[in-house]
């Protein structure tokens, strides 16, 4: 099967699946567009000409116009509203104590998993610890982890003072999770460099789809940093062979509500 089809009888010839096909494998031959040939290789399946094509007059062979949802112009949200949307986040702390349903977080997950990733490769992988318990108990090889950098790089320790959330700990408060009910990792292969990026840029949609499903979330840095540097919780996350956590994502129902929208530095901007 050739990689695009067109249907002629619908294709009004703008050109804008080539001009907007990111490794440029599309040209136009006989007033219709196709792909170069031996080019088809180099194809990232990224699905950019299928979407621009108006009237759904060119097929992938991996991707047919039927299988993408069209976007509803109703739906776009104003300038004012993406300005309320990005500046009424926050970094979600106390929660109810109530499980979230695993559909939901699936679905939120799915979502997030549309984020943008270098060359499409779309490497981010997704570990859910759903059960309170068993994040309790990971918990505490993060404090393993923390006294062992308190005794053996005292100084990272002190920047990050680990010791008081130690101490925090074994007076039984949790400043590493915040009693979240569910925390949800975004791992990748450490040897795909475009991996790191990949799962940031996945972990932050995540955090900007919560709100609209009812959830909050905040990263989880603490428990990031031993995931990614202390063998036994590596061990008990039983991640896939080669891969590694590049973001922790606490997640939960919101205890409470945010009325106002504090502001922020004013941007050092250069260049314009």
């Amino acid at each position: 099967m050739a990689l695009i089809s067109i249907d002629m009888e619908k294709c009004i010839k703008d050109a804008a699946c080539a001009a907007e096909c990111p490794v440029k494998i599309i040209h136009f031959q006989g007033d219709f567009p196709r792909a170069v040939d031996g080019m088809e290789g180099f194809c990232i399946n990224c699905g950019h000409c299928v979407a621009v094509c108006p009237t759904g007059a060119l097929t992938h062979k991996n991707l047919a116009p039927e299988e993408c949802p069209g976007i509803e112009p109703e739906l776009a949200i104003t300038p004012e509203q993406t300005e309320q949307f990005l500046r009424s986040r926050r970094s979600i702390r106390a929660y109810k104590k109530k499980p979230v349903e695993k559909e939901l977080l699936s679905k939120v997950i799915s979502l997030a998993s549309h984020a943008p990733s270098g060359h499409n490769t779309q490497p981010v992988k997704w570990h859910v610890i759903h059960d309170r318990d068993e994040l309790t108990k990971l918990c505490g090889h993060v404090v393993d982890w923390m006294r062992w950098m308190i005794k053996e790089q005292p100084q990272a320790a002190a920047l990050l003072e680990l010791d008081m959330v130690v101490k925090g700990h074994e007076a039984g408060m949790d400043i590493i999770t915040r009693d979240a009910p569910h925390l949800i990792l975004a791992h990748g292969r450490k040897d795909n460099p475009m991996a790191p990026p990949a799962c940031t840029i996945a972990l932050t949609w995540l955090e900007l789809a919560f709100p609209s499903f009812g959830l909050g979330g905040c990263w989880c840095g603490f428990f990031n940093a031993a995931a990614m540097f202390w063998p036994p919780l590596q061990k008990e996350l039983g991640l896939e062979d080669g891969h590694i956590s590049y973001g922790a994502m606490m997640v939960g129902y919101p205890r409470y509500s945010y009325h106002r929208m504090p502001p922020r530095n004013v941007p050092v901007i250069t260049g314009i």
